[in-house]
């Protein structure tokens, strides 16, 4: 690891501040992916700003038809609160899915989908729930924030605050993960609502995206059985050591049922 200048700000504004008059900055939250990053020598920022101890950018919200949880609420939070729990429960579940107890301790919600990792389990559910982004400067739709891979619409100096989760009469989260490090090879978030069925998927592809022909099918018949012969194309999703693309294009026909069975 290389030596960098660390910065503790103690609002929003001064973070940004710092993030500013940095050449190569880089924000800290959890730290699950950038501290092993830099430790392996494949990141080298110069400076490097920890977002912890900022008010007012944590913590779990009742709205009159959504959660809104701050940016560096983290997975555990999200996983424990009584809140999220009894109104949106898919995303508790979700939440005590990622990583091990470690991990979920310290990581966050906002760090999570800053780094848009192709494997992790909340894009998903942003997309299918049909979230809002809020950061210091704006406010921005869930499938506007994730661009590609480890790429989203945040601007260098932009902070996620918060997101905003709209309830949904039905939800579910249902993933194959790695049974090393729990990333999705495949994560599918089902969510049906009086608007129709949202269906996201994560970890299959370079970035999440929606299956459109399942939400179709879901929209005539919610039934895992509606899902019969409904597959997604295996052009262009992920290939690795774990999964080719034709087996994760199996898997998200697999995960999609599990999560609507999930729905009850």
């Amino acid at each position: 690891m290389q030596n960098f200048d660390y910065h503790k700000p103690n609002s929003v504004d001064e973070a940004v501040a710092n993030m500013q008059a940095s050449d190569d900055g880089k924000f800290l939250a959890g730290g699950m992916t950038m501290l092993p990053t830099m430790k392996q020598g494949l990141a080298a920022p110069e400076d490097l700003i920890d977002l912890h101890g900022i008010d007012g950018i944590a913590g779990v919200a009742e709205g009159a038809d959504a959660i809104e949880i701050g940016a560096m609420t983290s997975h555990s939070v999200v996983a424990s609160s009584a809140l999220i729990q009894s109104d949106l429960p898919a995303l508790a579940a979700l939440a005590e899915s990622i990583g091990d107890r470690q991990v979920r301790a310290r990581g966050t919600l906002g760090g999570s989908i800053s780094n848009n990792d192709p494997a992790a389990d909340y894009p998903a559910a942003l997309v299918a729930l049909g979230a809002t982004v809020k950061t210091n400067t704006r406010e921005i739709p869930a499938e506007d924030f994730f661009v590609e891979m480890f790429e989203t619409a945040l601007a260098e100096d932009e902070i996620v605050t918060s997101v905003s989760f709209p309830l949904v009469e039905k939800a579910a989260y249902a993933k194959f993960p790695n049974p090393a490090s729990r990333y999705a090879m495949v994560g599918v978030f089902v969510a049906k609502n009086a608007d129709g069925v949202r269906v996201a998927v994560t970890g299959a592809g370079p970035s999440v995206f929606r299956a459109s022909a399942m939400e179709s099918a879901l929209d005539g018949d919610f039934s895992s059985s509606a899902l019969d012969g409904v597959a997604v194309s295996a052009d262009d999703l992920n290939s690795d050591i774990h999964a080719s693309p034709e087996y994760r294009a199996h898997l998200v026909g697999v995960m999609a049922k599990r999560a609507v069975d999930a729905c009850g």
